[in-house]
């Protein structure tokens, strides 16, 4: 897919999830090492640091482990971003906590990934987090997932172990197993089917960690799928060169949006069409999902931040004040049923306040929990949630964005749930 050089590339987002200490940082490490992706400064910083540890080898942990607290207690705790790119492709790493009070944090390094990367220590096997982590992923619409059981090494590459923790995996998974599912064993320590293919382990058939990065399919927005285009903001410049400018701005949440396209503004209805797709200051005639823009209309209709501009010609978004969703819990202050939150879905508030707690997952069972009346950090469940005014949405399994809200304390504006509309 390159055209003209490195910003062409075909752009992949994956996300790192798992246990505790089952390597996910190092990893990444080993991912940034072995793909040359590392300025020499930093490999000096991780080698100074590792030594500074009592570290006998280079702790490639430490390339993401980036706050001082991190580095302190030897843990992840916030979401790590890192970027690299081999010849084929470009990558975004989310490396997420491991531990249960961080989950929220692995819901939001999750919430952009194409692909989620569960890993597995081969000593312990599936783990409750492994569970969750999972489970997690598959509420988030992650097409693939791929799980690396970690430090081979420590029990002698041995197939049965591996195939054993295959079999565990698939067994826990049969109620929310993704569409493609690929499994690699792995020491992300000695780079063993990370990036170069094992000599340890040739009873494994399979791709490298590396080459499938590179080769699973990104998806791509396509001309027939559902244009949606949230306004956050109304663009009137006071300006002589633009007396009667009015530009709608955003990004494009889904689909194509096309000069001279018809439009339905949602929730009032009115219908119009694109006069003109502006970028700074040059003209387009496409702009494709994730692209900020501004954009021109035909007439002069109510529209604001909030609205949502839909194609007239496709798939229509669902329009309500009552909205079913799956939701993570972020707070320590429970959910309750009758509790009042501000609602945020793409760029709309509103107030929104919990009908139901439809049921409750329980991470070890996969059991659901009905007659449950509150939420605690970390639980999964299903919600039925009313707002003050309408809501413009998809599920979540067809558009990410327009399928997904959070939920804001009114009184300390902290983010204390994730919902994705059903």
């Amino acid at each position: 897919m390159e055209k003209n050089g490195y910003l062409d590339m075909e752009l992949l987002r994956f996300t790192t999830a798992g246990n505790v200490d089952d390597g996910k940082s190092t990893l990444i490490g080993r991912l940034l090492y072995d793909s040359k992706s590392i300025f020499e400064d930093q490999m000096e910083a991780v080698e100074l640091a590792s030594r500074s540890r009592g570290n006998e080898e280079i702790n490639l942990a430490l390339l993401t482990d980036g706050l001082r607290s991190e580095r302190e207690q030897g843990i992840t705790i916030d979401v790590a971003y890192r970027y690299f790119a081999t010849p084929r492709r470009k990558f975004i790493i989310a490396d997420t906590p491991g531990h249960i009070q961080y989950t929220r944090n692995m819901v939001t390094g999750a919430s952009t990934a194409h692909l989620a990367l569960i890993l597995i220590d081969a000593r312990n096997g599936v783990q409750e987090q492994t569970v969750r982590h999972s489970f997690i992923a598959s509420l988030l619409g992650i097409a693939h997932v791929a799980v690396c059981i970690n430090k081979m090494d420590l029990v002698e590459y041995k197939q049965d172990i591996f195939e054993k923790i295959k079999n565990d995996y698939l067994n826990i998974s049969t109620e929310f197993r993704p569409q493609n599912i690929h499994f690699i064993p792995i020491s992300a320590k000695l780079g063993d089917n990370v990036v170069e293919k094992s000599t340890n382990m040739l009873w494994y058939e399979g791709t490298t960690l590396m080459e499938l990065l590179e080769t699973i399919p990104v998806p791509r927005s396509d001309d027939y799928a559902g244009m949606r285009f949230p306004v956050q903001h109304i663009i009137r410049p006071i300006s002589d060169n633009f007396h009667d400018f009015r530009g709608y701005a955003g990004m494009v949440s889904g689909g194509v949006l096309h000069k001279g396209e018809n439009i339905i503004a949602l929730p009032g209805g009115h219908r119009t069409s694109i006069t003109a797709i502006t970028l700074a200051d040059k003209e387009l005639e496409k702009a494709y999902e994730g692209k900020s823009i501004a954009v021109q209309l035909a007439h002069d209709i109510d529209v604001g931040r909030g609205n949502m501009l839909v194609s007239a010609e496709h798939e229509m978004p669902q329009i309500s004040q009552t909205v079913l969703l799956n939701i993570c819990w972020f707070n320590q202050t429970p959910m309750s049923v009758g509790n009042r939150y501000t609602i945020r879905h793409t760029t709309n508030e509103t107030q929104g306040i919990v009908k139901s707690i439809d049921f409750r997952i329980n991470i070890s069972t996969m059991q659901k929990e009905t007659d449950i009346t509150k939420l605690e950090m970390n639980d999964i469940a299903e919600i039925t949630l009313k707002t003050a005014s309408p809501l413009v949405f998809d599920p979540y399994k067809k558009n990410r964005t327009t399928g997904s809200l959070i939920f804001i304390d009114p009184n300390t504006f902290e983010t204390v749930g994730a919902g994705m509309i059903i």
